[in-house]
């Protein structure tokens, strides 16, 4: 088994790619006709969206949306970055709200969260390096 993606369900597709690929640099690999899916090229690991109407589609007994007057659901999606400062910053220049500001960590990495433009949480952070 190997982990493919993690989807979230926003109110619009084709504003979170454009979101995303301004805050952070993703490109995007796909957009279905409908603009109800869409992929980003992120790593091994895929960021998708899907509209919350192909979310009350595929679950009968629906789902709760993420927005952005509410706290964040217990889930982030978190970026590493080198140029951590200048990262945090340009997400916020496009429209990321600070959600926690960047602060070192005891073991010496610096970790920000973000909200994304419907409310999801992003960590963006420096690599870990606990030494050899």
């Amino acid at each position: 088994m190997k982990y493919a993606y993690t989807i979230l369900y926003v109110e619009s597709v084709v504003k979170t790619v454009e979101f995303y690929t301004k805050a952070f640099g993703f490109s995007k690999k796909m957009i279905t006709p409908e603009n109800d899916y869409a992929e980003l090229i992120s790593g091994e690991t895929t960021i998708a969206f899907a509209s919350i109407e192909l979310g009350k589609s595929n679950f009968k007994s629906g789902i709760n949306i993420a927005n952005t007057k509410d706290k964040p659901f217990g889930i982030e999606l978190a970026f590493t970055s080198e140029k951590i400062d200048d990262d945090f910053k340009k997400a916020i220049d496009v429209g990321a709200k600070i959600f926690e500001p960047l602060t070192e960590k005891p073991w010496g990495q610096k970790v920000g969260y973000l909200l994304d433009n419907n409310g999801f949480l992003i960590e963006i952070c420096t690599p870990i390096n606990l030494g050899d």
